[in-house]
């Protein structure tokens, strides 16, 4: 299967299960990553959730062939279900980053609660390189996080950066080895788990309140522009490009 889930000791631990293709995301892994995080918030045993990829990877991003044949266009496709109930999830989010993590890869992590990387980890933001905007609320997010001078070399020029600077920029809380990201990664959310779920659930709550509806309103106004531009001149360069294994040219498009 491509998306792993299981509980254990009070943790949800998503799996992103697709080394072959560096655990690129399809509309179906999409919607079971969704379905997972609502069956965690109504599973009163599970008391944290942990995401992660498998072989050494997080994630290289959308599968973009999949993501051609079935493009996202409506507020009810599997990648804004997804991002919806991650970025609305009650209970404490842990991540564990290894290897790549692009596009959503990245932005995901803006919606845990605590993020640990590999120092073999890399981030990418490359949506302008791909003729598209940000996701995931992700121009808004990440200037909270990162200021805004950073967020906008990240997202405008969408070049990767490695896992100290995502440290410095305050995106992950700690980089570690990476034969150890994934232990400890879990050790901390059975931390989380050990504790009274009201008292995470509220303290998470009171954090997110100011932002909330911000957060929803971004992410309702990107997919608004993403659905435009994935059908416009520069994304069709860009993909063709991709598939072609050439370098994109946009000097014909505004």
């Amino acid at each position: 299967m491509d998306i792993l889930v299981e509980r254990a000791g009070g943790v949800m631990t998503i799996t992103l299960n697709r080394p072959g293709r560096k655990n690129a995301i399809t509309a179906v892994m999409y919607q079971a990553m969704a379905d997972a995080l609502v069956e965690a918030q109504a599973d009163d045993t599970v008391r944290a959730i942990l995401l992660r990829g498998s072989a050494g990877v997080f994630s290289a991003g959308n599968d973009l062939e999949d993501f051609l044949k079935t493009p996202p266009v409506g507020d009810d496709a599997p990648v804004f279900r997804f991002l919806r109930a991650i970025s609305c999830a009650e209970k404490p989010l842990v991540a564990a980053v290894q290897g790549a993590a692009v596009g959503i890869g990245t932005t995901m992590l803006l919606h845990c609660d605590l993020v640990y990387a590999a120092d073999t980890a890399i981030f990418a933001l490359p949506f302008t390189q791909l003729g598209l905007c940000p996701e995931a609320a992700s121009s808004l997010l990440l200037q909270r996080v990162a200021g805004y001078q950073a967020a906008a070399e990240k997202l405008l020029l969408g070049e990767a950066f490695d896992a100290n600077e995502a440290h410095r920029m305050g995106l992950v809380n700690r980089v570690l080895p990476a034969a150890e990201v994934d232990s400890f990664a879990l050790q901390q959310a059975q931390k989380l788990a050990a504790l009274p779920p009201s008292s995470l659930r509220v303290t998470k709550a009171l954090m997110k309140r100011a932002s909330q509806h911000e957060v929803q309103t971004q992410m309702t106004d990107e997919v608004v522009h993403f659905a435009k531009m994935l059908l416009a001149p520069a994304a069709r360069e860009a993909f063709n490009a991709f598939f072609e294994k050439r370098k994109p040219d946009f000097r014909s498009v505004s």
